[in-house]
């Protein structure tokens, strides 16, 4: 079998896995949905114990990195909708039966790290998820109460004092359905009673932080208990001491397990000899998948890593290496064939410092389909090695990783691409990519992530019409148009998250869409217009944008489904206004009525309807329209008394009186009142006679009433019943008021009753009250003190002021026939 030598580089720093983190609890909140104002995170606050102001309804606490001793009743009594309690690091040494009586609620209770000598009593039906790892306990003998919290499915239990296990010690959990459990203190386990693991049933996932260095019969009956459970995941955590020669085969029992399918060895220091013993037992179980996580590598043989040939049919399917140190700094030593891993499927080299890819890796693993390179010191020409000469490369692959690496010239990354014949996705984030040409990227590709790269805006210049899916995150991209979104007509799946994005215009169109993600950007509303044109959307999310209270967000806030968002409703709150900053979007409840123009229109519209009925029954009733026609004269009044103006000042009068009556009393006005009065030379005008034929007749009372020196209206019940004779006394009086004169001269004809009087005369009745008026008298010897009294009136003016009238007339008539002939 051709050996080929691997050469990897010792990196500087690597991310420390935290060995005794047996359950990343953190990661189940969502369990738990809490709001970020019913949330308290007070780790490191140096709190001696809970603070007794928090609020009542808090969902959420986290006091870890404190000084708290203990917790007896009344420190969580009043937190009766807690969900989730972390306290870890805090020196926690004494915790009361009580103390959690009032907390039903809870879910997830993280107590790790601390100095409980006694596994304290925890009345929590619903509680999900808990962890009591590295604590001071004498023994893993669970109190029977556990018994009863049968909604348990996580438990991580560990003590460094404990170093044997008896049978009945997790019997309590028999009734449970835990599907994980973290079992070990990080210290050697001495005795284990047989069966002690296989009690927990419905286990799926088990992490033993546990060490051993000689005694690996207990380790083996461990792995064939819980095989017994059908436990899939066995994860071994610190599994050998720094400092440990191992001589026989730890792993020797690992063909006997028939379930178990991932093994995963994390933070553990593994020589090169223990590596070649546990790859040949592999090679004979039924494991598909072998994790190192974090490991240190050190070569215990001067010819490093030698693997035989193998003649056993390989289950192995995935191999990983994530964060990989070297125990000696120089370059290890690989011997081994391809052939033997030829039929995985997925292999990671993650963390271990690599900037040179192996040339017979290209090729020698025809199956490969998923390969993940990242966190590594690849760059363009380590990753396409040029001494390396191949006939295919990556036949198979079809999703490749590069993740933070050194790459840069996205034109020469897309130009390779080419050659791997089925690649479908290219990860390509925390890189240094510049876009120094034009890229050319094959058909087949239809999956990108550039996230984490300083590209621009003009990235999408750059990409193919083929793509699929791109995430574009962090990229510096400011704007996003249907422009860029017409280059993409497959495109389904869009990431733009943490980006300068102000606006989703409303004319996009993009029939295929099926993801959006537009979070930690700068918009500020959603409306509905931007998404009309995404009819496939599934998933929008949005969040963590400064959104802004008003009406532009009233359709995100109250019609858009909201199970397109994932992040709803914790990562959407208001920016501004500042009276509602801070404030969760789901509290904001806008006005439809303020917000909805067609609702404001459809509302309006029937109120203006009745508001314009009512107003115009009440004008009616009211002889509105008589009062209209009024105001209209009025103003048609004022108009001409402005023309007048001189003349008025004047004092000159074509007429001594203008006669006002009903047609019903013409025979007194035309037997008794007229002819008594010119008889003595007074000149009078009355409609019948003097109105100009043609004029309108508005206008030919205005014009009698302006040219006569008083105005004498004849009352009678025939008078009160006349809109034109009410017209008549409007206009006198207008003109009496506007010259302050005393023009009005009333004869009663005959009594008039008050109650009689409509509406509209009501102000004549006032003015009888205030004014002296004549009486048309029965008697005839009364009769000649009336026309005496009635001659001295009308003879008051001065018979050359109205013949001066007469002659101004006459020749502006003389002007207006000139004009109109």
């Amino acid at each position: 079998m051709p050996p080929i030598f691997w050469t990897i580089i010792v990196s500087s720093l690597l991310l420390m896995v935290r060995a005794a983190v047996l359950i990343n609890v953190d990661k189940n909140v969502q369990l738990c949905s809490f709001r970020r104002n019913k949330s308290k995170d007070l780790t490191n606050s140096n709190l001696n114990r809970i603070p007794s102001d928090l609020p009542d309804d808090t969902e959420y606490l986290d006091v870890s990195e404190n000084n708290i001793s203990s917790i007896i009743h009344d420190d969580l009594y009043r937190l009766t909708r807690l969900c989730f309690l972390k306290i870890t690091n805090c020196g926690l040494q004494f915790i009361s039966p009580d103390a959690f009586y009032n907390n039903s609620e809870l879910k997830v209770l993280n107590i790790s790290y601390n100095l409980l000598t006694v596994i304290p009593y925890l009345p929590l039906p619903q509680l999900r998820i808990l962890d009591l790892s590295s604590n001071d306990y004498d023994s893993y003998t669970l109190p029977a109460f556990f018994s009863n919290l049968t909604d348990l499915s996580t438990v991580a239990i560990g003590s460094p004092k404990v170093t044997s296990v008896k049978l009945n010690d997790l019997a309590p959990l028999r009734n449970t359905h835990l599907k994980q459990f973290t079992f070990g203190g990080g210290t050697e386990i001495q005795k284990y009673e047989n069966g002690s693991f296989a009690q927990l049933r419905s286990l799926e996932e088990v992490s033993l932080r546990v060490t051993f260095c000689h005694n690996f019969d207990i380790f083996k009956t461990m792995l064939i208990d819980l095989d017994k459970t059908h436990t899939k995941r066995i994860r071994l955590i610190k599994l050998f001491p720094d400092q440990c020669t191992i001589s026989s085969d730890p792993f020797e029992g690992l063909e006997k397990l028939h379930v178990l399918s991932n093994f995963t060895i994390v933070d553990t220091l593994i020589n090169s000899s223990v590596m070649v013993k546990l790859l040949q037992n592999i090679w004979k179980s039924f494991i598909e998948e072998l994790e190192f996580l974090n490991i240190t590598y050190n070569e215990d043989t001067s010819y490093g890593f030698q693997f035989p040939s193998q003649n056993h049919t390989l289950s192995l399917r995935a191999v990983v290496f994530n964060g990989v140190n070297h125990y000696q700094y120089r370059y290890p030593t690989v011997n081994m064939s391809m052939d033997l891993i030829s039929q995985l499927t997925y292999l990671k080299f993650s963390g271990t410092g690599m900037n040179i890819l192996p040339c017979n890796l290209i090729s020698a693993i025809p199956s490969l389909q998923i390969l993940d390179l990242s966190n590594n010191l690849l760059d363009d020409t380590g990753f396409w090695w040029y001494l390396c000469s191949f006939e295919s490369v990556f036949p198979a692959l079809r999703q490749l990783s590069l993740s933070n690496n050194r790459f840069s010239d996205l034109a020469y990354i897309s130009k390779r691409t080419h050659e791997m014949k089925l690649l479908m996705s290219l990860d390509l984030s925390f890189n240094s990519i510049q876009i120094v040409g034009p890229c050319s990227w094959p058909s087949h590709l239809t999956e990108l992530n550039l996230s984490h790269n300083n590209l621009g805006d003009s990235v999408f210049q750059y990409l193919s019409h083929h793509f699929q899916k791109i995430d574009l995150s962090k990229t510096g991209i400011s704007v996003i148009s249907q422009d860029v979104l017409s280059q993409f007509p497959r495109l389904t799946h869009l990431i733009l998250s943490f980006n300068s994005i102000h606006l989703i215009p409303s004319d996009l169109h993009a029939p295929v869409l099926q993801t959006l993600y537009v979070d930690q950007n700068s918009i500020t509303s959603i409306d509905q217009a931007a998404l009309e044109g995404l009819p496939s959307l599934q998933t929008l999310k949005a969040g963590n944008n400064p959104f802004v209270c008003d009406c532009d967000s009233f359709w995100f806030v109250t019609m858009l489904n909201k199970a397109l968002l994932p992040d709803w409703p914790l990562d959407y709150t208001c920016s501004s206004p500042p009276l509602l900053a801070g404030k969760y979007l789901d509290t904001y409840k806008p006005g439809k009525l303020s917000c909805l123009p067609g609702l404001q229109a459809a509302v309006a519209l029937p109120v203006i309807i009745v508001i314009t009925a009512a107003l115009g029954i009440i004008f009616y009733a009211c002889d509105g329209i008589w009062y209209t026609k009024m105001l209209w004269v009025w103003i048609r009044v004022k108009r001409r008394s402005t023309r007048q103006a001189n003349k008025s000042k004047n004092s000159t009068f074509l007429y001594h009186a203008f006669i006002s009556y009903s047609h019903h009393d013409c025979t007194w006005v035309d037997s008794e009142l007229v002819p008594a009065l010119e008889s003595t030379g007074l000149s009078i005008c009355i409609h019948e006679r003097d109105f100009v034929p043609g004029q309108w007749i508005v206008d030919n009372i205005i014009s009698c009433v302006e040219s006569s020196y008083k105005t004498i209206f004849i009352l009678s019940k025939h008078f009160v019943q006349s809109e034109w004779c009410n017209y008549e006394l409007f206009f006198a009086q207008h003109r009496a008021i506007s010259v302050r004169d005393d023009s009005l001269v009333f004869i009663l004809l005959e009594p008039i009753p008050s109650d009689s009087l409509p509406k509209k005369f009501l102000r004549l009745s006032t003015m009888l009250r205030q004014k002296t008026y004549l009486e048309w008298p029965k008697d005839e010897t009364k009769k000649k003190v009336f026309w005496s009294s009635l001659r001295s009136i009308l003879q008051t003016a001065d018979k050359h002021m109205v013949l001066k009238e007469i002659a101004f007339d006459i020749a502006e008539n003389a002007l207006l026939l000139n004009a109109q002939q």
